[in-house]
C-alpha cells in the first residue's frame, strides 16, 4: 500500500498499487465544508489518470481540473466535481488520460519529402537525396503546408510538443502556434546555401529575429539549431552557441550520429564529437542533442556533467543503420532521455511516437539480449516526463500535476488492441497505437476532440501534400 498526501500534508486517502493500476478508495483533494464550486474552465473526468509525477501516480475514477492554461487539480473525479463547476467537460471514462507526448527531434515540413528515396545510408541521403531536393524545393509556402501535415498527423497521434530543425522556422512557429501546439522551434544553421538564408550573416540576422518576435510567447520556444559537426565549422557552432545564450534559447544540435562523424571527429579534432563540443564550450543545461549514437563513458559522463538533453530517435537509427544508442546505459549516467521521431522522410517516414516507444524498448532488448534492457515504464517516461527534461522543460511540461501547463491527451480502450488492461505501461508501450489517442488538449485548449481536429484543416493540407508530391518528383528528373 501507498500513502497519497495532499499538499498541507494531511493524510487523506489509501491507495493500492496493482500491476502498474492504483485501484482506491478514499478522498485525495478536497478540504472540507467548500460551500461554492470554483469556477474552472475544464474539468476531463472518469479517466485512469496517468500522472507520470514524481511518484508515477495513477488514479482510478480520477480527474483533471484546467483553469486557463494550467492545471488547478487532479484528484478523484467524486471529489472533484464536488468542488469545481467547469465551463465545458471531457468523459474520461473506460479511457486512459496523460501528459501529452513529447517529439524531441523532427524535422517537421519534412513530411512533403516522405518516402522521396529511402533503403540508404545517412550520408548517402543527405548529399545526394535531401540536400539536393531542399535546394529546388523549400520555400516559406512549402515550410507552412509541411507543417500543416505534420501538425495534423502529431495531433491526431497524441503529441502536444515536439522541437523542430528546419529552414523558415518563423513560418513553422507561426502554423504551430495557429494549431495550437506546443513547439521548440530551432532555426538551421548549415555551412553552405541554404533555402532561406544563403551564408552564416544572414543566418544569424534572421535567427536573432526570430528569437526575438517569439520571445515569452505562451507556446513557441525560438531557438539556433546548428545542423551537426560534420557541417557546421567551430566558428558557426560558437557563433550559435553565443546567440543562444544572448537570449536564454536552448541550443538544438544532432550529436554522434553515424560511425563516420565519430571517425572524422576523431582524425580531425582528435577526440569524439561529445568531447569536441565540450571543448568549445557548446555544451550546456541549454543543449538538446540528438541521437547520441556513438557516445562512450567518458561521453556519457560530459553529457550528466553538463546537463545536456538527449533525444533517442529509434526508427531512425534503424532505418538508416546508423548504430544503437546507449539509452539503459545513458540513462544509468544520469542523462536525462527523451523520444523522438526524426524527420518524416528518409529516417523514418511517419511522427508516431507510440511506435517509437515500442521499437525504443524492443530494440535495447535484442541488441542486449535482455528483456530487461529497457521497459515499458521507462519509454513511457521517456515520451513525457524525461522528455520534458530533455528539452529542460519539465516545470512546465510532461506530467499532470497542480500548477504545469494543461497538456492532456485522452486514449481509448475500446478497441480490440486495448483490451484486457493488466498493466498500464505495457499497455501504452506494446499494445496501444496512435490511431487511439481519442482528444488532446494543450494549453487548456481542445485541439481535437474525439478524433475530430479542430485546429487544423487537415483536408487542406494532404490535397496539397498530394500537389506538393508532383512539384518534387518532377524537379528531381
Amino acid at each position: 500500500m501507498r500513502k497519497i498526501k495532499s499538499m498541507f500534508g494531511a493524510r487523506l486517502g489509501t491507495l493500492i498499487l496493482l500491476g502498474g493500476s492504483i485501484f482506491s478508495g478514499q478522498c485525495l483533494a478536497q478540504a472540507s465544508g467548500t460551500i461554492n464550486k470554483e469556477k474552472i474552465d475544464l474539468l476531463i473526468n472518469g479517466g485512469t489518470i496517468v500522472t507520470m509525477d514524481g511518484d508515477r501516480l495513477i488514479l482510478e475514477d480520477g480527474a483533471v481540473a484546467v483553469k486557463g492554461d494550467v492545471i488547478s487539480a487532479i484528484g478523484f473525479r467524486t471529489d472533484l466535481e464536488k468542488k469545481y463547476v467547469a465551463e465545458q467537460t471531457i468523459d474520461g471514462r473506460g479511457k486512459l488520460v496523460l501528459p501529452g507526448f513529447i517529439n524531441g527531434h523532427t524535422h517537421v515540413p519534412m513530411t512533403l519529402f516522405r518516402g522521396l528515396h529511402d533503403d540508404v545510408t545517412l550520408d548517402e541521403w543527405l548529399h545526394k537525396y535531401i540536400f539536393p531536393a531542399e535546394a529546388k524545393n523549400v520555400t516559406e509556402e512549402f515550410v507552412r503546408w509541411g507543417t500543416r501535415l505534420a501538425a495534423a498527423e502529431q495531433i491526431r497521434g497524441g503529441i502536444t510538443t515536439f522541437a523542430d530543425m528546419y529552414y523558415f522556422e518563423d513560418a513553422v512557429a507561426e502554423e504551430t502556434k495557429k494549431a495550437g501546439m506546443r513547439g521548440v522551434l530551432g532555426e538551421t544553421f548549415i555551412d553552405f546555401p541554404a533555402p532561406d538564408n544563403k551564408n552564416e550573416a544572414e543566418m544569424l540576422a534572421y535567427t536573432e529575429k526570430f528569437l526575438q518576435r517569439w520571445q515569452n510567447d505562451p507556446l513557441i520556444h525560438a531557438a539556433p539549431a546548428p545542423h551537426s559537426i560534420y557541417t557546421c565549422s567551430q566558428k558557426t557552432l560558437q557563433d550559435t552557441a553565443a546567440l543562444a545564450r544572448k537570449y536564454h534559447a536552448p541550443i538544438l544540435i544532432h550529436v554522434a550520429e553515424m560511425k563516420k562523424e565519430l571517425d572524422d571527429s576523431r582524425a580531425q579534432n582528435g577526440t569524439t564529437p561529445v568531447q569536441y563540443l565540450n571543448k568549445i564550450g557548446i555544451l550546456g543545461p541549454d543543449v538538446v542533442a540528438a541521437h547520441c549514437i556513438f557516445v562512450d563513458d567518458a561521453d556519457r559522463k560530459v553529457l550528466a556533467e553538463k546537463q545536456v538533453g538527449c533525444v533517442h530517435n529509434p526508427s531512425s537509427n534503424m532505418m538508416l543503420a546508423s548504430g544503437v544508442s546507449p539509452v539503459p546505459e545513458l540513462r544509468a549516467a544520469g542523462v536525462a532521455v527523451g523520444l523522438g521521431t526524426d524527420g518524416p522522410a528518409g529516417s523514418n517516414n511517419d511522427l508516431d511516437l507510440m511506435e517509437e516507444m515500442d521499437l525504443a524498448a524492443k530494440l535495447q532488448k535484442i541488441t542486449k539480449m535482455n528483456p530487461l534492457a529497457l521497459g515499458a515504464k521507462a519509454v513511457v517516461e521517456m515520451a513525457t516526463i524525461d522528455g520534458a527534461k530533455a528539452l529542460h522543460m519539465e516545470k512546465e511540461i510532461g506530467s499532470l500535476e497542480a500548477g504545469k501547463k494543461a497538456d492532456v491527451i485522452v486514449i481509448s480502450l475500446n478497441e480490440p488492441n486495448g483490451v484486457p488492461m493488466y498493466d498500464v505501461y505495457a499497455q501504452l508501450a506494446y499494445a496501444l497505437k496512435g490511431s487511439d489517442v481519442e482528444t488532446v488538449v494543450i494549453g487548456g485548449r481542445v485541439v481535437m476532440r474525439e478524433h475530430q481536429l479542430l485546429t487544423v484543416k487537415e483536408d487542406e493540407a494532404i490535397a496539397k501534400a498530394r500537389e506538393y508530391q508532383k512539384k518534387v518528383a518532377a524537379s528531381l528528373k
